[in-house]
Formats: C-alpha cells, structure tokens, sequence
C-alpha cells in the first residue's frame, strides 16, 4: 500500500447500480487503500428518498452537501438540508437521506470501521410514514 491516492469518486463503482431508482452510492474505501477514513459520494434523484435508514455500534460519519437541497432522518427528526451543510452523526443515531426537488449530492465521511464493519438497517419507518 501506498502512502497516499488518488481516486475521482465518479470513477468509483455504483453499489446500488440496479438497486434503486434515482440512487447512487459511490464507496471508496478500499479504492483509497485507507485504514482509517471512508469517503463516499451519495446522489439522490429529485424526491427520492432511501427507504433504508442505518446506524452504527461504533463509527461516527459526517456528511456534507455538495449540491442541491433535501431532507435528512435523524432518529425521529426530519432535518431540511441545502449546499454546504455539515452534519456529524453519532454512530446510534438512525439516519437516512431524501433528495429535494432538483436532488441532491452527499459526500460521507466516515472514521475508522470495525473488522466487518458495524452498520446496522434500521426497519423503523420514517417519522412521517409512522402510525
């Protein structure tokens, strides 16, 4: 392994390529050969939301939003969020991302991951899907 990379994340495979709808997750952790940090680059189409809402047992992430605007779940709360936000989530908070009306761009950063990683989905609905 190097000491340094470089990888343009829209080089970096699609996992949910054929998954969803509107969605792309481009991960690039074991691209950048990193130890300790996780990059991402999420990109939600207009009005799509993930259905699938996560946590962590140990690693904390931050999220910035590249472009557009949308609305983030965190646990029980729906946040608005718009180009340049910073967010910094506990690993137990349940999250999950909705694009706005033109979508949006999320890059995730992420701490050092447990061997097998620690994410858990979450089967709790969205707070406005409750009830």
């Amino acid at each position: 392994m190097s000491n340094w990379k470089i990888v343009n994340l829209q080089d970096v495979d699609d996992s949910a390529a054929g998954r969803m709808d509107g969605l792309e997750a481009r991960m690039s952790r074991s691209d950048i050969e990193s130890r300790d940090v996780g990059v991402s680059l999420f990109r939600y189409g207009p009005n799509v939301r993930n259905p699938m809402s996560h946590q962590h047992r140990e690693q904390e992430e931050a999220y910035v939003i590249v472009s557009g605007s949308g609305r983030l779940r965190l646990d029980d709360e729906i946040k608005d969020v718009r180009q340049w936000d910073v967010i910094r989530v506990a690993p137990e908070v349940v999250r999950a991302f909705e694009g706005g009306p033109d979508g949006m761009d999320v890059v995730a950063v992420g701490g050092p991951k447990p061997e097998g990683g620690d994410g858990e989905i979450s089967d709790s609905p969205w707070p406005d899907e409750a009830g």
